[in-house]
């Protein structure tokens, strides 16, 4: 921890009386050595974070802790009480008092650095060398890592003894130093703790209960680690595997899904919401603050162990968009640039839905000329069809509004995280005004995470950190990014849009017919993968509009018919030819008809999954079908989800049912005959390769709806 606390910044004999007294006396020390420049200020952002938790920990500990713009460089400043005071632990008053000093833009190496003192804080033989230490300089140097606490416990005057709290934990401090000696490690900078004990499964040869963990405080600098650590500690006193996402300052990422998926059980230990929780689903878990992970960590592992037994478990978040951002890390480039592109439509398509279907419900009430309806400001009857009509629909062009500097803006944050936000939203909005449309958002999107991550690398001097993310990238990013998108790239993407518009709207015949027919091959190919959100983001895209073209309604409405035959087939090929299928397929089968009805194709994932050589190309060739069918009826629709419920929203609604049900039958006859060729399984076998292929899919939260 070079450089961060030094003999100055450590008070061996500090006399305050209060937590914003000893606050006031180490900051002041910073302030001597320049690594604070206002110390008010900083005060008042202390005691802001202490306003929120107090940060009184069991054990003797205090340790205030924030990120503020006065702080120059991260700096940690060190003082021991012999009166001790309150900072708000159950068990007393603190006698080792940490500042935790962070800049605003602190960079992740330092942030690991304090993280990693953090978890120190957890070692009882540290916390006892430091009530032993009686030099601030061998004090500054055990916090930095440079002597080990045995080491400075053996220069302490004779006599020196540790407190009798820290007495009752040094034979914990042992066996967690042993696990060390013996080859478990833990990375202090990788999130996805490395640290998972390998415990004794005795003579029965079972393996121990396995638990996953995510912990997270609104600073993401102390507790966050500490209750990682704390945790695992646990969990090897217990004899059980403990794995720890720390969603904190120096990083995030993501548990592996393996991991997960071997999970028996889930502690959440956050004060902040826990990012992509529902990877979690599905598996008993103990939901608490992240101050109860550090202080009783041993009963939030007997409390999900009884869950366990008892069969609890959280519930899943239904699929409500047929794009979710997928969770699993990704090496590969191409990878990456997907995940990035479907963060940002996974953003967006909440804001299609719910404002497609308020303009859809607009016209419905009110008739095909709500749109030249005034402000419902000025004009409002609440007994009027027609005003209700106008409110929905001026609320859904609202709505819209906002699509591509969504879209823009998460794209950003994939790639560059909240920094990146500012200059995706500019972008987005600018596409919008220089009429480049949803392409401009794309295009905006990738080029402000790629500014923003180039500034990141930049090295800023000292003082300069403090501003970066509130000013510096901001100000730099969005000037880059508008001075791209207004003078260099804006107006050939605004060409290729108006391009690709006047290209659909002239579709006609038979080159309707063939997009209709390779759009239902892509919803139908992989089930909510790649291949099915370019074709589904291709039709919202062309909807997203206050007055979308009768070519955009066309192209939504062969996507959506043809995303709904896979699950529809499968469960009339269930009723029709039961004996083809297993047991379990078969009740599959009874879920499929309401899921497929509602646009959701996770109904056909268990049958895809045990048999993709005969399922997936026959719900390919049906929803060929029903994507070329629908397009030469001239259906039309204006909602962007919504399956059957939203008939009443479709133009030539009895052939577009009567498309739908031609791409069933087919791709049921296809499944029935390519079963049968095949010689049949035994009645109640085939079970277990499907539900582990969904578990699969379920548990490593891949987006599955159409």
């Amino acid at each position: 921890m070079s450089e961060m606390i030094t003999a100055d910044l450590v008070d061996l004999d500090l006399s305050a009386e209060t937590k914003e007294a000893a606050a006031r006396a180490l900051a002041e020390r910073m302030v001597t050595l320049g690594r604070v420049t206002d110390l008010e200020g900083f005060l008042a952002d202390v005691a802001a974070r202490e306003a929120q938790m107090p940060t009184g920990l069991d054990g003797g500990i205090g340790i205030p802790h924030c990120r503020s713009e006065h702080v120059t460089e991260p700096t940690l400043g060190f003082g021991r009480s012999a009166a001790g005071i309150d900072f708000g632990a159950p068990d007393g008053p603190a006698d080792l008092i940490f500042l935790i000093a962070a800049p605003a833009g602190a960079d992740d190496a330092h942030l690991t650095i304090l993280s990693s003192l953090a978890r120190q804080l957890m070692n009882a033989e540290f916390t006892s060398a430091l009530r032993a230490v009686d030099d601030a300089a061998a004090a500054a140097a055990l916090i930095r890592g440079d002597e080990s606490p045995a080491a400075a416990a053996s220069t302490a005057p004779e006599g020196t003894e540790p407190t009798e709290g820290s007495k009752d934990s040094v034979a914990v401090s042992a066996a967690a130093s042993a696990d060390t000696a013996a080859g478990t490690t833990t990375d202090i900078g990788d999130t996805a703790t490395a640290d998972t004990a390998t415990a004794d499964t005795g003579a029965s040869g079972e393996r121990p209960f396995r638990i996953v963990a995510v912990t997270s405080c609104p600073t993401g600098i102390a507790h966050t680690y500490m209750a990682a650590e704390s945790l695992e500690n646990a969990g090897r006193e217990a004899g059980i595997e403990v794995v720890v996402e720390t969603q904190g300052s120096a990083g995030f990422t993501r548990l592996d899904p393996a991991v997960i998926a071997a999970a028996d059980g889930v502690i959440f230990a956050h004060d902040v919401p826990v990012r992509d929780k529902d990877r979690f689903a599905g598996k008993p878990t103990v939901d608490v603050g992240v101050k109860a992970g550090i202080n009783k960590p041993a009963e939030l592992i007997t409390e999900v162990r009884g869950k366990a037994a008892r069969g609890e478990v959280s519930a899943g978040s239904a699929p409500g968009t047929p794009v979710e951002r997928s969770g699993d890390s990704a090496e590969g480039y191409g990878t990456k640039l997907r995940k990035w592109l479907m963060s940002g439509v996974s953003y967006m398509v909440p804001f299609v839905a719910a404002g497609g279907l308020l303009i859809a419900l607009g016209f419905a009430i009110g008739g095909y000329k709500i749109n030249k309806a005034p402000s419902v400001m000025d004009h409002f009857m609440w007994l009027q069809a027609d005003s209700w009509g106008a409110l929905f629909f001026q609320i859904g062009v609202v709505s819209f509004g906002f699509l591509v500097p969504v879209l823009a803006g998460y794209i950003a944050y994939g790639m560059a995280d909240r920094p990146g936000l500012v200059p995706g939203f500019v972008g987005g909005a600018i596409s919008l005004t220089i009429n480049a449309g949803f392409l401009g958002g794309l295009a905006a999107g990738l080029i402000a995470g790629g500014v923003v991550i180039g500034i990141q690398k930049v090295k800023i001097p000292a003082a300069l950190r403090g501003i970066m993310p509130v000013v510096v990238i901001p100000l730099i990013s969005a000037a880059i990014v508008g001075f791209l998108m207004f003078v260099v790239i804006g107006k050939p993407i605004a060409s290729a849009q108006k391009g690709m518009t006047d290209w659909l709207n002239g579709l006609t015949g038979t080159n309707a017919v063939l997009l209709g027919a390779l759009l239902g091959l892509m919803m139908c190919f992989d089930l909510g993968g790649p291949v099915n959100k370019v074709a589904y983001t291709f039709a919202t895209a062309g909807i997203a509009v206050a007055s979308p073209s009768d070519s955009a309604m066309k192209i939504m409405a062969a996507v959506m018919a043809a995303g709904m035959v896979p699950p529809l087939a499968m469960a009339l090929a269930t009723t029709v030819r039961g004996r083809l299928f297993t047991e379990t397929e078969r009740e599959n089968g009874k879920a499929a008809w309401v899921l497929g009805a509602s646009f959701i194709s996770e109904g056909a994932i268990p049958f895809a999954a045990a048999d993709p050589l005969r399922v997936i190309p026959s719900a390919m060739v049906g929803g060929a079908v029903t994507g070329s069918l629908s397009m030469a009826f001239g259906a039309t629709l204006r909602a962007p989800h919504g399956g059957i419920f939203v008939v009443p929203l479709i133009g030539n609604p009895f052939l577009y049912l009567i498309a739908i049900a031609a791409g069933v039958c087919v791709t049921t006859a296809l499944v029935v005959v390519l079963k049968g060729m095949r010689k049949q399984a035994p009645e109640g076998t085939g079970a277990g390769v499907a539900d582990t292929a969904i578990a699969a899919k379920v548990d490593s939260k891949e987006p599955v709806a159409a």
